[in-house]
């Protein structure tokens, strides 16, 4: 039985694809967030809520023994959250890292839409989440990094993928495709061991986004 560890599980990504998990398959879950009364268990005899920081190393060797794939669902920091999850996932031998983050991790992202991230997001979070790959992908932790668009909380499901050294498609895309995206790696994790997916919604090119992306909750 695969044995899947979330991190940030109160995020909105996170929370679908707990759902998820519970209703289409028999996965375990461990799922770590700072304010454990954010979650409700709906089926305690495969969740485990653990309350406490990801940034805790600690923390992170006490639940990460016995996992199958680590899902990452982080904001800030993320540089040194990368480091302390993968220190970690070495530690304990665990074979599969899930890592969400944005769009432009290699400048890949044309403009108009590349340059209102860089300018939304700001100078200093963009290079901390591309620290935040390096360290990722120079490390052997088979990984898949999922870089999105903008996010949004439409139902609908349906997006498009593109690979590193590719030019990044579309603008926007629904929490709900990336869930689906995850759900599609967990089920098949060596699949996509060692890529990185870029994920837009088909035909949102030239849809630049009218909101703030510092804004987003992931």
């Amino acid at each position: 039985m695969t044995k899947v560890l979330i991190l940030g599980a109160n995020g909105r990504i996170a929370r679908i694809v707990e759902q998820r998990l519970l209703a289409e398959t028999d996965v375990q879950l461990t799922l770590v967030l700072r304010n454990a009364g954010r979650l409700l268990v709906t089926s305690p005899e495969r969740e485990t809520v653990i309350q406490g920081d990801v940034s805790d190393s600690q923390l992170l060797d006490t639940v990460m023994p016995n996992q199958d794939i680590v899902y990452a669902n982080l904001a800030r920091n993320m540089a040194l959250l990368a480091q302390t999850i993968i220190t970690s996932m070495n530690r304990n031998h665990v074979p599969h890292l899930i890592w969400v983050t944005g769009s432009g991790l290699y400048h890949e992202t044309p403009n108009p839409f590349g340059a209102w991230v860089e300018q939304v997001v700001g100078h200093a979070a963009k290079n901390d989440t591309r620290h935040a790959a390096r360290i990722i992908e120079s490390s052997d932790i088979p990984a898949t990094i999922i870089r999105a668009a903008y996010m949004t909380d439409d139902t609908k499901i349906d997006y498009e993928l593109t690979y590193k050294g590719e030019r990044f498609k579309g603008t926007m895309i629904s929490r709900a495709s990336i869930a689906d995206l995850i759900m599609k790696i967990i089920a098949e994790p060596t699949a996509y061991e060692n890529t990185s997916l870029g994920i837009s919604q088909p035909g949102t090119d030239n849809m630049l986004p009218q909101v703030k992306l510092m804004a987003q909750h992931r």
